[in-house]
């Protein structure tokens, strides 16, 4: 997790293809089958980082998939906190966000029913409140039809 966590500051300081190749390294060491709580964080992360919504779609899936063998017992473990439910609503928000820039809006619109009901187990800290509110703005988004990125989806 130090690993991802350094990456994942290299993204946020805007060296984003230094913090893709590092993630990218990373997930080739851990490997398809190695720890779901390091797949689903690094690859919900290395989303972020892609250039195209295609291969944003694709880390997505993979996020999701890696987040089906993830158990509460090993989240608590990276951090008391945390609970796999709380981890669903952004990772089907991101999916939403990546169909609807795809042109799909018919996924789209599955994605954020699923973001929108699981979101009622978020807490109302900031967090849960960017969530929602990412939830908010795809919806308008994909209401208006628009497939453009959104600068204030997380």
């Amino acid at each position: 997790m130090a690993g991802i966590v350094a990456a994942v500051e290299l993204g946020r300081s805007g060296q984003r293809a230094r913090a893709r190749d590092a993630l990218t390294a990373l997930w080739e060491r851990i490997g398809a089958d190695g720890d779901a709580l390091h797949r689903c964080t690094l690859a919900h992360y290395l989303a972020d980082l892609q250039d195209t919504a295609e291969a944003e779609l694709m880390w997505d899936e993979r996020a999701l998939a890696a987040v089906g063998g993830l158990t509460d017992e090993r989240a608590r473990q990276y951090h008391s906190s945390l609970q796999v439910r709380g981890f669903l609503p952004s990772l089907h928000l991101n999916l939403a966000d990546d169909h609807r820039r795809l042109g799909d809006p018919e996924a789209a619109r599955e994605h954020l029913a699923a973001a929108r009901d699981l979101s009622r187990h978020l807490p109302g800290d900031q967090y849960g409140d960017l969530v929602r509110d990412g939830i908010r703005n795809v919806t308008r988004a994909l209401d208006a039809g628009s497939t453009q990125r959104l600068d204030s989806h997380p």
